[in-house]
């Protein structure tokens, strides 16, 4: 079964920053667009950030704009999520998927998901 692979997630102070990795071993990612979404302790799953497959727009929810940052690199078929100036309110799992199009920073027409990293942002 295809799916990708995040990887990156960790315990941060408040302030810090993390990198998550988001990449597939059997298709190449620059084909999809591709979105970030995290899952809070009790919460549902919300979508974070957005990357279109063809002009290659980006697009943030309001929570994580000027902070998180959504980026690719086609020769590592790999997209990642720069989190910086973290809050103790980012703390979740954070999954990328695969999909058809970004609407806005959500993703819809989901094909391939992750199993998800787990980020915490503690003192």
């Amino acid at each position: 079964q295809l799916q990708l692979v995040e990887s990156g997630g960790g315990l941060v102070q408040p302030g810090g920053s993390l990198r998550l990795s988001c990449t597939a071993s059997e298709f190449t990612l620059e084909n999809y667009a591709i979105g970030w979404f995290h899952q809070a302790p009790g919460k549902g799953r919300e979508g974070v950030s957005c990357i279109s497959t063809t002009s290659g727009s980006t697009n943030y929810a309001d929570s994580v704009k000027g902070r998180f940052s959504i980026s690719r690199d086609n020769a590592k078929n790999t997209v990642y999520l720069q989190m910086n100036n973290l809050k103790p309110e980012d703390t979740a799992i954070y999954y990328c998927v695969a999909g058809y199009s970004c609407s806005g920073y959500v993703l819809y027409g989901a094909y391939y998901w992750g199993q998800g990293t787990q980020v915490t942002v503690s003192s």
